[in-house]
C-alpha cells in the first residue's frame, strides 16, 4: 500500500519552507502527498495564500477554516477551537499515515493535538529552537512532545530535543530546508520584481517584517511606533518593502499602524499581505538588509549575504550568524541599528558570514526521512 503523507500548513512562511520537500515527495512516486490548508491561507485579510499552493501545481486536499475576526487572546483560543473541529473532519476523511508540521504557531499546536488523538504519527520540522519573546516558544516544545520524528536545523537544537526525552534515533539534524533551497535559487532581477509588485524598489531598499511580541502584552503599539519612527529617519534614497504581520495575538493593531505609515509614504514604502516564496526571496536577495523581528532574518537572509537588523526579544535565544545585528525595540536602538546595517562594514560582513542553518541536501534528506517514516507506519496499519 502506498503511504499517505499529509502536510499541514497555515501560513505563507512555513509553506514556503516546506514546499520543496512537498514537491519532491509528490514527484517520488513512493507516497501520496496530501495538503491541508488552514488559518491565514484561507483568509482574504492575509491574501488567500492557498492559491499560491495551487499555483505551484499542488492540490489542496482539505481546507480547514478557523480564523475569527479577532486577535484578542479570547479570539485566538476560539479560533483554535474552530480549527480542532475542522481538523477532526479532515483527518477522518483523508486518513493520512503521517502528518507533517513545521515550527511553532498556535494552529500547528491544534493540528498536532488532533493528529495525536487520531493516532497519526507526527513529523516535526524546526523543533528544539528558542524564541523567548513569543508564546511560540512553548508551543514549539509542546509540538515536540507530540511528535515522533524530529528534523532539526542545527546540532544544538537536536541536542535540545533529545534532552526533552525524545528517542535520539528519531531526531535528525538536517539543517533548514529554506537555507538549502536558497543555495539553488535564482532571484528575480530587481526591475522585474518592482514590476511584479507595482513599486519601484530603486537602488537601495530594505525588507521589513514586524510582528507583535506575544509575551510582552500591551507593548505592541509602543514598539511598533518606535520602529516606524526610526524608519522615518532613513536616508531619502532608501525604500522599504513591508510584508505585513501574521495572525498573532495583537497583530491587527500592528498591521493597521504599518498600513497607515506606508500609505502616507507611497513613493518610499510598499506594504503587502504576501509576496509568495519566489518574490519574497528575490526581494531579500536584492535588498540592503532585512529588518524587524521575523525568523527569516536569521534563517534565510544570511544565505544571500544580506545583513539583518533583529529588533527586540521575539527571536531571543535563537541561533544566529555574524551578519545579524541585535538591537532593543526602542526608537534609539533601531536608529542606531539602521546606521550599522547600512554601513560598508556590515554589508561586507554579511557577504563573508556563513549561515548556521545551512546543510547541503536538506530538502532531499528531509523527503527521504519522511517517506521512509511513512512507509514504516503504513506497514503497521496493514
Amino acid at each position: 500500500m502506498t503511504p499517505k503523507i499529509c502536510f499541514i500548513t497555515g501560513s505563507r512562511a512555513e509553506y514556503g519552507i516546506m514546499a520543496p520537500i512537498m514537491r519532491l515527495i509528490a514527484a517520488s512516486g513512493e507516497a501520496d502527498l496530501q495538503v491541508m490548508a488552514t488559518n491565514m491561507h484561507l483568509s482574504p485579510d492575509y491574501g488567500l495564500t492557498y492559491r499560491e499552493i495551487e499555483a505551484d501545481g499542488l492540490t489542496v486536499d482539505a481546507k480547514v477554516e478557523m480564523l475569527l475576526s479577532s486577535d484578542t487572546p479570547t479570539g485566538t483560543v476560539k479560533s483554535m477551537g474552530v480549527e480542532l473541529i475542522g481538523m477532526a473532519d479532515a483527518l477522518e476523511r483523508l486518513a493520512p499515515d503521517v502528518a507533517v508540521v513545521l515550527g511553532d504557531r498556535y494552529e500547528m499546536l491544534a493540528a498536532a493535538s488532533a493528529a495525536l488523538i487520531f493516532g497519526i504519527p507526527i513529523v516535526h520540522l524546526h523543533g528544539g529552537e528558542t524564541t523567548l519573546g513569543a508564546y511560540d516558544n512553548a508551543i514549539r516544545h509542546a509540538i515536540t512532545q507530540l511528535a515522533s520524528l524530529h528534523l532539526t536545523s542545527t546540532e544544538e537544537y537536536r541536542d535540545r530535543v533529545v534532552s526533552m526525552g525524545k528517542d535520539p534515533s528519531a531526531v535528525h539534524c538536517i539543517g533548514s530546508p529554506a537555507a538549502d533551497t536558497i543555495a539553488f535559487f535564482e532571484p528575480m532581477p530587481v526591475a522585474e520584481l518592482s514590476a511584479a509588485i507595482g513599486f519601484d524598489l530603486g537602488e537601495r531598499y530594505l525588507v521589513a517584517t514586524y510582528h507583535p511580541v506575544t509575551l510582552e502584552p500591551g507593548e505592541a503599539g509602543t514598539q511598533t511606533r518606535d520602529f516606524l519612527d526610526a524608519l522615518a529617519t532613513l536616508p531619502q534614497d532608501v525604500k522599504v518593502l513591508f510584508t505585513l504581520p501574521n495572525s498573532d495575538t495583537g497583530a491587527r493593531a500592528v498591521r493597521a499602524m504599518i498600513e497607515e505609515w506606508a500609505a502616507a509614504r507611497p513613493e518610499r514604502v510598499k506594504a503587502v499581505d504576501s509576496l509568495g516564496a519566489r518574490r519574497y526571496l528575490s526581494a531579500v536577495a536584492g535588498s540592503k538588509g532585512v529588518i524587524g523581528n521575523s525568523s527569516s532574518g536569521l534563517i534565510e537572509a544570511p544565505s544571500f549575504g544580506v545583513p539583518t537588523l533583529n529588533v527586540g526579544n521575539r527571536q531571543a535565544g535563537r541561533a544566529r550568524g555574524r551578519s545579524v545585528i541585535d538591537v532593543e525595540a526602542t526608537r534609539e536602538g533601531v536608529e542606531r541599528g539602521l546606521r550599522m546595517l547600512l554601513s560598508d562594514e556590515a554589508q561586507a560582513m554579511a557577504k563573508r558570514s556563513p549561515n548556521p542553518y545551512y546543510v547541503p541536501g536538506t530538502v532531499r534528506i528531509a523527503a527521504r526521512l519522511i517517506i521512509d517514516f511513512a512507509k514504516e507506519n503504513c506497514r503497521r496499519h496493514d
